[in-house]
């Protein structure tokens, strides 16, 4: 009875979040003036034109956009399981442009809807994700976290899947839901020069500030609303955890600190594939 009302809290919850997402969207849109009836001839207003120079309108150049070079133009590597090696070392690229240093004011092309949802279907059916869910279980079922789940193989499958879950929601939030309607840029733009203090600077920022589909800069909201949106319909299907507000604020925390963790290992991940000898060949000059 407590998890019944306790799971229809975490739903109330999860629609409220949404419902407070449609509301300042739309509140932001401002009604355009009601038009005059059709039989009301309204004069218009008297304005001054004056003459603009064909100069004047040419200095004026449309921001142009550019498609971001991959940072990683290969695989040397024949070995046996090729393409399962070529996507685990090539999970942090999936949402990783480099950022363009000689851009002379473009900016880098947005991703309209469509390839958003292929970016979230694609970075969650990757073989690493059911390898990190499968760990997750793994240590869920170690430390008995969802005791009604039981052990045994029945119960590490339902832990499976609900690690699985958690998964296909982050990724649905964070990189689809919350960045297709407040248009805002899921994926992370390597700095990739610099200090390397400065470059893990502009890694862990990543979580607080993010590009706009149009190059500006904001609050990263897809970041922070999905993980609280991930957490409360995890509660739906985690009958072990914890509910209140601390819970699910840690369990926020805890997710925007693995995306900044991420972030960090996108930012290095080049230099990394050479320390470890990764077969990827890297492209010298990212970004430009």
């Amino acid at each position: 009875m407590k998890t019944g009302l306790n799971c229809r809290i975490a739903l109330f919850l999860f629609c409220g979040i949404l419902a407070l997402t449609v509301s300042c969207l739309a509140y932001g849109q401002k009604e355009p003036p009601p038009s005059p009836p059709s039989n009301t001839q309204v004069p218009a207003p008297h304005k001054e034109t004056l003459p603009v120079a064909p100069s004047a309108l040419a200095a004026r150049p449309q921001r142009e956009c550019e498609e971001p070079e991959p940072t990683f133009t290969g695989l040397e590597y024949n070995g046996p399981m090729k393409k399962f090696v070529a996507h685990i070392a090539g999970k942090p690229e999936i949402r990783t442009v480099a950022h363009p240093r000689d851009h002379f004011g473009k900016i880098v092309c947005s991703l309209p809807v469509k390839k958003k949802f292929m970016l979230f279907a694609r970075d969650t059916f990757e073989p690493v994700t059911f390898l990190i869910a499968g760990f997750n279980a793994g240590l869920s079922q170690a430390e008995n976290d969802d005791p009604t789940f039981g052990q045994g193989a029945e119960g590490y499958g339902h832990r499976f899947g609900a690690a699985f879950a958690d998964q296909v929601s982050g990724q649905f939030f964070g990189t689809f839901f919350y960045p297709t309607v407040l248009h805002e840029d899921p994926r992370y733009f390597r700095s990739g020069y610099g200090s390397k203090t400065s470059r893990l600077f502009h890694a862990i920022s990543h979580s607080f500030v993010t590009h706009t589909d149009n190059g500006a800069h904001t609050f990263n909201f897809s970041e922070w609303m999905g993980a609280s949106s991930t957490t409360a319909l995890g509660n739906l299907y985690h009958p072990g955890n914890h509910r209140g507000f601390q819970p699910a604020a840690r369990g926020v925390a805890y997710s925007v600190a693995t995306d900044m963790g991420f972030d960090v290992l996108r930012e290095f991940w080049p230099e990394l594939t050479k320390r470890l000898r990764l077969p990827f060949v890297v492209h010298t000059n990212p970004g430009k």
